[in-house]
Parts: C-alpha cells; sequence; structure tokens
C-alpha cells in the first residue's frame, strides 16, 4: 500500500534541510521526497545519504528528487523525475524494477504518458500557486484536476495513483479525494507546522 502523504523536504541549508526531514519523521511522516534545488551534487549526495539513514530509522520511504545517480549511490527507496528529467526508463534501467519512480504533470497528455511509461505514481499540479517550486507550471485549481480524471474515464483509462502537488493545504484533502485523486505531497504546510502531519492523515481516507 502507497503511503497517502508525501512530504518534500524545504530548507536553504544542509542544516534546515536535515531538521526539517527529522522534524517531520518524529511526527509521523511516512514518506519523504528530499528535494534541494540550489545545492551542489556534493551537498546534495551528504542530505541523500543522511535522509536515507533517518529514514531508515523511522522505516519511512526515502525518494530523491531528480538526481538518478544520487538515488543509485545511496540505495534510495525511488526517485521522483519531472517533465525534463531523465526517461522513466531510463530511470528504471539504472536503479532495477523494485523502485519506486514517479514523475511529474501538468497537463492530460503528460498523465497519459506518464501512465505509459508505466511509472508508480504521479504528481499532479500546482493545485494553486506555492513560492516553494520556481517555473511553476499553470495552475490546475479544483476544477483542473477534476477534468483531468473525467477525461481519463471518458477514455477508459484506469485512474493511476496520482498525488496533488502544489500550494496544498490541509482543508483540500476531503475535496481532492472526492474528485479522485489518491493523495497528496505538501512542503511548506508540513515544514512550517509539523505537527498537521497527523491532521492530513486523519483528513485522508
Amino acid at each position: 500500500m502507497m503511503e497517502k502523504l508525501q512530504y518534500i523536504s524545504q530548507g536553504q541549508t544542509m542544516q534546515e534541510q536535515e531538521i526539517n526531514i527529522r522534524t517531520a519523521l518524529d511526527n509521523g511522516i511516512q514518506w519523504v521526497q528530499v528535494r534541494w534545488k540550489n545545492a551542489s551534487d556534493k551537498e546534495l549526495t551528504e542530505l541523500c545519504m543522511v535522509s536515507k539513514k533517518l529514514c531508515s530509522e523511522y522505516q519511512a520511504v526515502c525518494i530523491v528528487n531528480d538526481h538518478v545517480q544520487i538515488a543509485k549511490e545511496i540505495d534510495a527507496d525511488g526517485i521522483h523525475l519531472g517533465l525534463n528529467d531523465l526517461s522513466i526508463e531510463t530511470a528504471r534501467g539504472i536503479l532495477g524494477n523494485n523502485k519506486i519512480i514517479g514523475g511529474t504533470s501538468n497537463t492530460l497528455s503528460d498523465v497519459i504518458q506518464r501512465i505509459e511509461e508505466d511509472c508508480d505514481y504521479i504528481g499532479l499540479g500546482p493545485l494553486r500557486f506555492t513560492a516553494t517550486k520556481e517555473k511553476l507550471s499553470p495552475v490546475l485549481g479544483f476544477k483542473g484536476y477534476e477534468n483531468m480524471i473525467n477525461s481519463l474515464k471518458e477514455k477508459s483509462i484506469a485512474i493511476p495513483k496520482i498525488f496533488a502537488i502544489g500550494g496544498v493545504l490541509l482543508q483540500d484533502v476531503g475535496q481532492l479525494q472526492q474528485i479522485g485523486i489518491y493523495g497528496v505531497a505538501v512542503s511548506g504546510e508540513i515544514t512550517n507546522r509539523p505537527a498537521a502531519i497527523s491532521e492530513f492523515k486523519k483528513a485522508m481516507i
């Protein structure tokens, strides 16, 4: 059973990142995606090694954002790939078939592409504007998610595990799940208020 709540790590420095990840784990998060866009490869590798060790202690899933070679090096549980990153197929070739591979999507054609690529889950967004991501794709809003799910149903395509991402708040969970979204990936609200983790978990069916 795949976790329905993902924490995407935040922080400008190694120390901030590590503290935020550790705090999220202390508060019950079971899935961490390590994301640190402005780090050097050396710093990011170091953070990923620390994160993998921490996640193992808490029996949580550790996913690396974008960097397939680092994910392989630290034996992460998987990788999350953006639309302009390596292909899912190439990543599978590097990491093997037992790792989780997720992919970002913004449009219906992205979602269909991800389904055809056989990724394990899709991060679809953004739900609303968020300052945590540079070069933000067009905002979907609830209507965008609804249209996406309806279009897949019309095409008789099985609904994959879709995670809403981008400015997701606690009060959004019920509506997103009613639409047919599997889970949520949260960064800001969990970083700012780690106690929200248990509330998110309670809100998810």
